[in-house]
Order: C-alpha cells, then structure tokens, then sequence
C-alpha cells in the first residue's frame, strides 16, 4: 500500500492492526507514525491508551504483551514502537501477527532495513495489517516530489530553484521539507512561488555560484563565468565540497553521453523520459551535446573519475581540492 493509500485511510478512520514500516527513507516512515500518534485517540483517550518503546530499551515479548492489552473507555488504544530495528529477534512477532488485537494499533518503526520477503513474518503481516516499505528517491525524482510537496501547500517552485534545492539537499526529503516549510513562511505576502533570490536569501545557497550553474557555464563554454564559480568554491570549500561537484558533473556528463545516442530528439518529453529529467532541462543537454561531441563527452568522463581519485590521493600528495578543481575545469573547456 502507498504513502497516500495509509494516509486516507487512516483519516476515514480504516485502522489496521499493525503497522510494519520499513525503508532507508525515514521520512514517510515518520509522517505515518507522527499521524497515527496525534489524530487515532483524543487527548484523553492517549493517557490510558497511547504507549511509546524504543528498540534499545524493548524485548520482543514487551512489545507483544503491550500490544495484546485492551483499551480502558476507549475503542482502541496505540503502540508505537521506534527503532525496532533494534530488537533482537524480531520474527517472534509472528505469534502476535498471526492473531492481533483488532483494537490495537501496532505501528513499528523499521527504519533503514526491510523484512525478509521469504519469511512468514512478512506473509503474515502482509495478510493482516499494513506492509509499507518506504524506498530512497533517486535524485532525479526530488524535484517532481518538491513540485507536488509544494502543490499540496498551494505554492509552487522554478525549475532552475528545484535544481538548486535537490543539488543542496541531495535526496534527503525530512531536510527538503524542512526547508521548503521556512521558504513558505518567509515568502512575502500575495506571494506564491519560489525562485532561487529566496532560496539565497533565506537559506544561504548562492544562485550564482552553485554547481547548477557551473553546469550552465560548461554547457556554454563561458569560460570567465566558469572559472569564477570554481574560484568562489576553491575559497569556500566548506559550502561547495569537491567531492558534491565531481559527483554533479559526472551525472551531467553522463546524460549528455546518453543525449548523443537518442534517435529521435524532436519529442522533448521523450527525450526527458529517457534522460529522466524535467523537460525544462532538455534544452541545455541539447547546448551541451552540441558543445560536445561523444568522444570529447567520453573523455570528460575518463577526466572525473581520473580527478575523484586525485582529490583521495591517488597520484596527487599536496594539490588542493581547489586547484584540482581549476584544473579539471579548464581541461574540460579545452
């Protein structure tokens, strides 16, 4: 079942018994658990009937007897249990699983790992409660998820500042929303869209020195705003880690190699498709691919892996991240 399926159903008061939610994204994990805590039981009903365990602290056997109490003048009371990937022996939940509680809610937090699908664990929960397996977003999915995070709070975003944000932040989507919640709140009033001025002003990403627009530059081969961004990052390489900026380039580079090789290029949302881009986007993997040809594409690939391994050591005892940083740039120009 999907994030939004659990969600409705919870608000049209549909409870299942248990919640088994597992995943290395923690972030939906969190949005169900935090629902279930504050909206299944009234704040009277929670005194009596709301009980919070942590892994650490938890055997197996508490969290079932817990689970198979009754609820005191309520119709049902709430386990949650955090970090049970902790738990030693967690498949001894199946003699709770294969007869729980109707009135309980059990909700156990899984995070960072999943159950064994060849189990009879996960069978079971499977057919009795929820199975909800919360997976990373690849990076080029972030900002599609920005756009409907943003819709559901009727606000919207510029592609170019869901770039920015997405490169920042990479894929973790707890600090994203965090961030976008303080970019909502600071927006003047009548306003409604983000742009990369509020992203700078109010999160302190530059949106003229970020790899975004180092991209930009290479794509056009402007070599002073090249060379100005990669200056900006040697002096401020806390902000701008080289290791962020290789890993950037190396994906640009790579769906500019892919670009060459689509066979039919006049559909935008094809090539975005196949690309796995905004269609937004496609136009400067077409600048770029007419700056470059595949062999000189190839070889700017060979020259990132060649400089990553130079920034841990390889080859390389004293040049700084920055210096290699001007060096590659300029190769990659020339």
């Amino acid at each position: 079942m999907s994030f939004e399926q659990i969600i409705s159903d919870l608000k049209n008061k549909i409870y299942k018994p248990i919640y088994f939610l597992s995943g290395e994204e923690t972030y939906f994990i969190d949005l169900i658990t935090k629902y279930i805590h504050d909206n299944v039981l009234t704040d009277a009903e929670k005194s009596f009937n709301q009980t919070v365990l942590y892994g650490k602290e938890t055997e197996i056997s508490t969290v079932i007897n817990t689970a198979k109490r009754f609820p005191m003048m309520a119709n049902h009371q709430v386990v949650i249990v955090k970090e049970a990937q902790n738990i030693k022996k967690i498949e001894d939940l199946i003699h709770y699983a294969e007869n729980p509680l109707q009135s309980t809610l059990l909700v156990i937090n899984y995070k960072y790992k999943t159950l064994d699908k060849r189990k009879k664990l996960y069978k079971i929960i499977n057919e009795k409660g929820i199975l909800f397996e919360s997976k990373k977003l690849y990076e080029n999915e972030v900002p599609s998820w920005i756009n409907a995070y943003l819709k559901n709070k009727n606000r919207t975003i510029d592609p170019s500042a869901g770039m920015l944000l997405t490169e920042y932040l990479g894929n973790d989507l707890s600090k994203i929303a965090n961030e976008l919640d303080k970019l909502i709140i600071t927006l003047p009033e009548g306003e409604f869209n983000i742009t990369t001025t509020h992203i700078e002003r109010n999160i302190g990403i530059s949106k003229d020195y970020n790899n975004f627009e180092l991209h930009k530059a290479l794509t056009q081969k402007n070599v002073l705003k090249a060379n100005r961004i990669v200056n900006y990052f040697g002096a401020n390489p806390k902000d701008n880690p080289f290791t962020l900026t290789i890993s950037t380039l190396y994906h640009f580079y790579s769906k500019v190699l892919t670009y060459h090789f689509i066979k039919d290029k006049r559909d935008r949302r094809s090539v975005a498709a196949a690309l796995k881009v905004n269609p937004f986007f496609v136009g400067d993997y077409e600048k770029a691919a007419k700056n470059y040809n595949p062999k000189k594409t190839v070889e700017i690939i060979s020259l990132l892996r060649e400089y990553d391994l130079k920034s841990k050591g390889y080859q390389n005892v004293s040049t700084s991240h920055g210096e290699l940083l001007k060096e590659l740039v300029y190769k990659i120009l020339h």
